[in-house]
């Protein structure tokens, strides 16, 4: 009897030691990556929604011009590539993906470090096979569907928006742990996720964006950003759009224009920093980090019917430690 006591103790603690191991593992950066530039400001391109299709859709996205954002994306040559979701038109066709992978060509070529986030469209619409298309595009995240990295002194933090996200859930303790063990050389928490946590007045009436579970969300977050010592910065796409906002210590910024059928907003609220009126926002945002301050840049694609395209500034801010 004594034997079999001692057994079922040692089992326990097993238990015990695995799940204080897993609990504390929560909070270590899935990746840390060791060799940034050094001795000149990191770039960092933000931008997505392209809904990679047969270029014969003309409907659903704008081929010509998601084409031509892709390739500019490229020539930018970014340090880190951070992709707002919604990249191909339908995740489990697994032609979407090749079309993706001949647009995206130069990114391969140029080896650029590439960070995604999933998207509604990434998983339809067969969830099974969209996610598992979408892992075999980017190894690099190692079948993660959420996962943080540590930049230099940016900490990454990618979320699955297509999952929950509501209190109790995995993934939201998950992030929990994560923000309760932000390194002290974090200046900056970039969240990157595809369904944003705020909208403007038309995309609150017209979708319900954000809906209570995001609410909820933004609010927890507004709570970890008052008492950290790194300024939070969310990226978001699924708005065919550009949108930013300043909000309780926190900068959300929208950019969805990576070629999907372009969302018109025709009512931009007092809260929306950007006000220009220009339609359509085909877009992508470049950020120079330089230790504790940032410029950030938003580039309109000036005329997507023309023959040799441009883009313009449209907007710009700038990031700043605490």
């Amino acid at each position: 009897m004594r034997r079999w006591r001692n057994a079922l103790w040692c089992l326990l603690a097993i238990c015990c030691c695995a799940a204080t191991a897993q609990v504390a593992g929560q909070g270590a950066p899935t990746f840390v990556v060791s060799d940034l530039p050094a001795g000149r400001p990191l770039r960092i391109v933000v931008y997505g929604d392209m809904r990679v299709t047969d270029p014969s859709n003309t409907s659903d996205t704008s081929p010509g011009v998601r084409k031509w954002l892709a390739q500019k994306v490229g020539e930018e040559r970014p340090d880190i590539l951070l992709l707002t979701g919604d990249m191909p038109f339908h995740g489990s066709n697994p032609e979407d993906w090749k079309v993706y992978g001949q647009e995206t060509a130069l990114w391969t070529q140029e080896k650029l470090r590439i960070y995604p986030t999933i998207g509604n469209h990434e998983i339809l619409p067969d969830p099974v096979k969209g996610l598992a298309n979408y892992h075999a595009a980017y190894p690099q995240i190692e079948q993660h569907d959420y996962y943080s990295v540590q930049l230099g002194n940016i900490y990454l933090i990618t979320l699955d928006s297509s999952t929950f996200l509501s209190r109790g859930w995995e993934q939201r303790q998950w992030l929990d742990a994560q923000l309760a063990n932000l390194p002290s050389s974090a200046d900056f928490v970039f969240l990157l996720f595809h369904i944003p946590l705020v909208s403007d007045l038309q995309t609150a009436f017209m979708l319900g964006i954000p809906d209570p579970a995001a609410l909820d969300l933004r609010h927890d977050l507004e709570g970890w950003a008052s008492k950290s010592h790194a300024k939070f910065v969310i990226f978001n796409g699924h708005i065919h759009n550009y949108e930013r906002f300043e909000m309780n210590g926190i900068t959300h910024v929208i950019t969805g224009g990576g070629g999907a059928r372009p969302y018109p907003i025709f009512i931009r609220g007092d809260e929306d920093l950007y006000r220009a009126r220009t339609y359509p926002n085909f877009n992508y945002l470049l950020i120079t980090l330089a230790g504790k301050h940032a410029d950030a840049k938003m580039y309109r694609v000036a005329d997507p019917d023309a023959a040799q395209k441009s883009v313009e500034l449209k907007d710009s801010f700038a990031l700043d430690a605490k």
